[in-house]
């Protein structure tokens, strides 16, 4: 346990947390989706966490960090999955959600501190400028959204906006580097990948400017199809309907809807594979004849916004929540389909697997292209198997975003990020920030073949 005392002196009235408890809860994320995290992050605490309530504060805590030698792991409202805000090496949890204020709006963006809930902005914007943002998790109701920038990728809107990464869907971010006098730094244009999706590791976003989209009146839509790849085929056509303003086009495989959706599943027929849409109120009559070609049929309508639990909170990242909830054995994946090959491998890795890992696809725009993540549950009984499972995709030529990995590298694209590398040198130059999740940050020479094995401890 570090010892703290001569850093907490150097912040005294700064907010602070140590009781053991509640210092524990905020250390951790929903890592327990995966029994590998589970295992290796279940003791991961912190010994503290501060809660600074202006930038000012934080850069205060930041700059007495440096000269303790404290290690300083940024937090949201931690609704990640592959726990990229636990402490893994102690230090202190630097909870942001008090930095929550709405900087300013325009018709085209908004701007908005980190700590900022991603349901609060969008009510903010549709309120004043009729606007909203192009896409957020499925935690939107309780994610921060300088969160959702360091440790998100893509989701509910991605089917029309593509994903984090694609230019133009973050206009700009303010981090403070972690140094003795922390500086401010603004990444706009192509810079701001220096610090998009590195968990913190390279500086701690403050502000975060986004891009708006008109704030349509969304209606849920569930539909039900006769197989799997009937319900693929469409969301894929579905997906390229520019013409239709939709925000999710999502699919599941028979059965996972109809035993852990309880709140649909008066309404879903037995045996059938399952499309969650959210479509804008306008577009709807052109749905019938798009769901008849493929066996399709409308088996439940509500706006989202009057719906007690939101179609999306079914989709994405939740799918696993609401099985978990019924199932404590599954576990999931987190796959590329790529283009335009993605209903082909999609098919084949149904037929190799079944239902030991039922089909959850994501349809989304990826490059300029219509392509499908999928999300899959897979009936977990080893780590080994579960290595199997994910070495048997990769060798299909269906990428896995490992979501039984903490690391940076290991989870994304299974290669060191030389900028986001660079820039921490430049804002973290001690090593700081969230330490451990960067594997270039101790071997700039990183290559996949230098992971652990999956089944071995952390």
């Amino acid at each position: 346990m570090t010892d703290l005392a001569p850093f907490l002196a150097a912040i005294e009235g700064v907010p602070v947390e140590t009781d053991r408890a509640l210092v524990r809860q905020k250390s951790r994320d929903f890592f327990w989706y995966s029994p590998v995290l589970k295992r290796q992050l279940n003791r991961v605490t912190a010994d503290a966490v501060v809660t600074p309530r202006d930038e000012a504060e934080v850069a205060r805590v930041l700059a007495a960090a440096v000269r303790h030698r404290v290690n300083v792991t940024p937090r949201g409202a931690g609704t990640g999955n592959y726990g990229q805000a636990m402490p893994i090496r102690g230090g202190i949890v630097l909870d942001l959600s008090a930095l929550d204020r709405v900087v300013w709006t325009r018709p085209d963006a908004v701007r908005a501190q980190c700590g900022a809930k991603l349901i609060d902005i969008d009510a903010h914007t549709r309120a004043s400028v009729g606007g909203e943002l192009r896409f957020h998790p499925s935690t939107k109701r309780t994610a921060t959204l300088g969160g959702f920038i360091a440790g998100g990728s893509s989701g509910i809107g991605s089917c029309t906006w593509g994903i984090l990464r694609e230019p133009g869907n973050i206009l700009g971010l303010r981090l403070l580097t972690m140094e003795q006098t922390p500086r401010a730094i603004e990444l706009r244009g192509l810079d701001i990948q220096k610090a998009n999706h590195a968990y913190g590791t390279n500086g701690v976003i403050t502000e975060v400017e986004m891009p708006l989209a008109p704030a349509w009146e969304w209606v849920d839509v569930v539909a039900a199809f006769p197989t799997l790849m009937d319900a693929a085929r469409f969301a894929d056509g579905f997906t390229r309907q520019d013409g239709i303003a939709k925000k999710l086009v999502c699919v599941l495989a028979a059965g996972i809807a109809q035993a852990h959706f309880r709140a649909l599943a008066p309404v879903l027929p037995a045996g059938r594979a399952i499309a969650l849409l959210m479509v804008a109120a306008p577009f709807l009559e052109f749905l019938p004849a798009l769901l008849a070609p493929h066996g399709g049929t409308e088996v439940h309508r509500q706006r989202s916004d009057a719906a007690e639990v939101p179609l999306y909170e079914y989709s994405w990242n939740h799918t696993t929540l609401q099985v978990l909830k019924t199932d404590k054995s599954v576990t999931y994946l987190q796959t590329l389909f790529p283009p335009p090959v993605h209903l082909a491998k999609v098919a084949e890795m149904e037929a190799a697997f079944g239902d030991e890992v039922p089909i959850h696809l994501e349809f989304v725009k990826f490059g300029g292209e219509v392509a499908c993540f999928g999300l899959q549950l897979v009936r977990f009984t080893t780590e080994a198997r579960l290595a199997a499972i994910i070495a048997a995709h990769e060798a299909a030529g269906c990428p896995i975003f490992n979501p039984h990995a903490f690391t940076l590298e290991e989870g994304g694209m299974k290669k060191v990020d030389h900028d986001q590398l660079a820039f921490k040198r430049e804002a973290d130059p001690l090593g700081l920030l969230n330490p451990g999740k960067m594997l270039a940050w101790e071997n700039p020479d990183w290559r996949p073949s230098q992971s652990r094995h999956l089944y071995e401890t952390a």
